[in-house]
């Protein structure tokens, strides 16, 4: 029976089995596989030897003939789930050196993902010596047989994947902590697992999960912009061929790397995956930095044409001629479009209904996907190369560690030339093939709630800064679609965590990551979240602290993983890179606590030695903020350190309005807990405080702007 079932999975399903070999171990084991659809006993079930048992809950089936059939025969081990006695019964199968099969979190999946495991399992882990393997069902989420909202297929690929056995730890000093610690012990190493699986079998590339999604969902409408025309997979592949011919007699011969210089339109990842389409490499220029900083990124990154728009220069005012004048070419998409011959868009048309997308090019996962650069507030920009594999596995450990569902929609303002707006903003949604609403500015407070409230959204991108701009102009019903809002690229303050909650009824998911590390580190989810953490790691990422003197709590945070990036193109940082054998130093000094999450503290620069303290100036602005009303206008505060003879440096409260006194300052950080060391010793007053094009406070412009002019003899 097992080997006609086999047979018919294959015909049926392609199914495939990865590492049966690791199901031959005595017993006691414990077999843990995700829960996705009503037919994955049965895929498990063929794989397995006759002594293996399935828990089941012997109330469930008595349910029906059918379920009293299934649940109630030699394979299965029924208990009453609402019995105390429960867990206690299979634990002392396990003893008996038994095999078992348990489904940990209770119930198929409502979302499609992973859902929450029931401490039972961590129980059983606890008091037994049963070994652990998990299992991962690939595919059978888009089976008929679940129950998430999402888009099912009557035969999709299925494969089952097995683990390596995984000792639990034992130790611990109660029982209650170590059934809650091994339950989330547990569910690490199934994300872990899914995740590891999905890099393997899964799309390498982004040009690769674009082509899987227009063969499975054509006319699914994943791109809109502020023009209302969305543009659905069969569009979105047809527009990528054609600009990728387009590209081969307009730019030079490949492989080129390429300037973008767009705003959040559905032209800007069109034109990105057309580059890679043909064999190009984008470098995405921050626009708001000015065109002296541009034309710096254009030398470095060697760049001798730029891809942008009459249109987006006009309304954007950009001046560009100091490019053009260093030899650089603007090609205009408005002058590409008009080169564009109906012939071509048949051609486009008919080639990506008849065959594969994109079969001219692939790019190799190891190659260069894309150059950004970092915001330079404590220097020169770097040029950050990020691979095809750096991007998808940041992408892929994501979707592991979140319960995104197909019908989720995302409104991205972020722009693009961030690698927040970039990986998560833009090229998250299209692996995973939800909609996506592009918006071109973060900056309008009041036309952004008003597009999630009117396309619905469920998923918006956001920094501390942007935040607190839509909470002052939003109505309090216009994120009531939100389920996930994530907050990056700067320190989210505790005012912003109170204003969205108590005006919202939403809570703020504070993830953490660099430029460099393309982008994401870690994340608060639904699942597991800490209010003023950054979240815990995503899966694969490993991390250390080094020890920094003066500081006692923390330490310098290393990483290393699969998303961290090739290199820099700036020769002396990268010599540097490379010598860490893959780890990347964040510059930031963070602590991880006992239950995993991430809390920066601040970075290494952003911290002064204050009577030989180490005072962190985040920590003091994050005490400040929110914390001031003038004249009903809001005041920001920024902190920076100046040398001093007596004290080695002292700390400078920087204001941008005038009735704000130093007292008021220092009665606030002391209200908030803080020592005497961190009380700023002057106020210094501006009409504006500089940001970058994040929304973060550039401390590297105010520090110079306040910096004593040399005199002139």
């Amino acid at each position: 029976m097992t080997s006609f079932l086999r047979f018919l999975f294959r015909l049926l399903f392609r199914f495939r089995i990865y590492g049966q070999e690791k199901l031959d171990v005595a017993g006691p084991v414990l077999l843990i596989p995700n829960h996705i659809s009503w037919l994955d006993w049965l895929f498990v079930g063929v794989c397995l030897d006759e002594d293996w048992r399935f828990v089941t809950s012997s109330a469930a089936a008595e349910t029906s003939w059918l379920h009293r059939r299934i649940m109630r025969s030699r394979r299965t081990f029924p208990v009453d789930i609402s019995s105390p006695y429960a867990v206690k019964h299979i634990a002392e199968h396990l003893k008996s050196k038994g095999r078992l099969v348990l489904f940990a979190e209770g119930r198929i999946s409502n979302t499609g993902s992973l859902m929450k495991l029931f401490e039972g399992t961590g129980f059983l882990l606890l008091k037994t010596d049963a070994k652990l393997i998990t299992c991962y069902l690939r595919g059978a989420r888009r089976l008929r047989w679940t129950r998430h909202r999402g888009w099912k297929q009557w035969f999709p690929e299925v494969s089952v994947h097995f683990s390596e056995q995984s000792p639990p730890a034992r130790q611990f000093s109660s029982t209650t902590q170590g059934r809650r610690a091994l339950t989330a012990w547990l569910r690490d190493r199934m994300v872990e697992q899914q995740f590891q699986v999905e890099r393997r079998f899964g799309p390498q590339t982004v040009l690769q999960s674009i082509a899987e999604n227009r063969r499975r969902r054509p006319g699914f409408s994943v791109l809109e912009d502020m023009s209302r025309v969305p543009l659905s997979f069969r569009k979105l592949t047809i527009g990528i061929e054609v600009l990728s011919r387009q590209w081969s007699s307009l730019l030079p011969p490949a492989p080129q790397t390429v300037g973008l210089l767009l705003p959040n339109v559905n032209a800007a990842p069109v034109v990105l995956t057309s580059l890679w389409a043909s064999g190009h490499t984008p470098a995405l220029l921050n626009f708001s930095a000015g065109a002296a900083a541009m034309r710096t990124c254009c030398q470095l990154a060697n760049i001798k044409t730029i891809l942008t728009s009459k249109r987006f220069l006009e309304r954007a005012k950009l001046d560009l001629a100091p490019l053009e004048q260093s030899g650089i070419q603007l090609l205009l998409l408005e002058d590409v479009r008009q080169k564009i011959s109906p012939w071509t868009q048949i051609r486009a048309f008919a080639a990506q209904s008849l065959r594969r997308p994109f079969p001219n090019f692939q790019p190799h996962p190891q190659e260069t996907a894309v150059i950004l650069f970092t915001s330079g507030s404590e220097g020169v920009p770097k040029g950050v190369e990020l691979s095809h594999a750096n991007l998808m596995a940041n992408i892929q450990q994501m979707l592991a560690a979140i319960d995104v569902a197909d019908d989720d929609r995302l409104l991205n303002a972020l722009p693009m030339f961030h690698s927040f707006g970039l990986t998560i903003g833009t090229l998250f949604p299209l692996v995973r093939g939800i909609y996506t609403f592009l918006y071109p500015s973060p900056l309008h407070y009041r036309i952004i709630p008003e597009v999630l409230y009117d396309r619905q959204c469920t998923i918006m991108l956001g920094t501390n800064t942007f935040l607190n701009g839509y909470a002052r102009k939003s109505h309090p019903y216009d994120f009531h679609t939100l389920r996930y809002l994530f907050a990056g690229a700067e320190k989210t303050q505790n005012a912003t965590f109170q204003t969205w909650s108590q005006k919202y009824g939403v809570r703020i998911l504070e993830g953490y990551g660099a430029t460099e590390c393309s982008p994401c580190l870690s994340v608060n989810t639904r699942m597991q979240a800490k209010i003023g953490s950054a979240g815990r790691f995503l899966p694969a990422i490993e991390h250390r602290l080094e020890p920094v003197p003066g500081v006692q709590t923390g330490g310098r945070l290393h990483v290393h993983g699969p998303n961290i990036m090739k290199g820099y193109l700036n020769p002396d940082a990268n010599q540097k890179f490379q010598a860490l054998n893959g780890w990347y130093d964040t510059g930031d000094i963070a602590s991880v606590d006992s239950d995993g999450f991430v809390h920066i503290l601040g970075r290494l620069k952003r911290f002064a030695k204050v009577s030989g303290e180490m005072i962190s100036l985040a920590a003091v602005e994050d005490a400040l903020a929110g914390k001031f009303k003038h004249h009903g206008l809001r005041t920001e505060v920024a902190v920076l350190a100046q040398p001093d003879p007596q004290k080695g440096e002292q700390l400078i409260a920087v204001a941008n309005q005038p009735s704000l006194s130093l007292a008021e300052i220092r009665e606030v950080i002391k209200t908030a807990g803080h020592s005497n060391l961190s009380f700023p010793r002057q106020l210094k007053i501006v009409r504006e405080i500089p940001k970058l094009g994040t929304g973060k406070i550039d401390h590297r412009t105010l520090q110079k702007s306040l910096s004593p002019k040399p005199e002139t003899k």
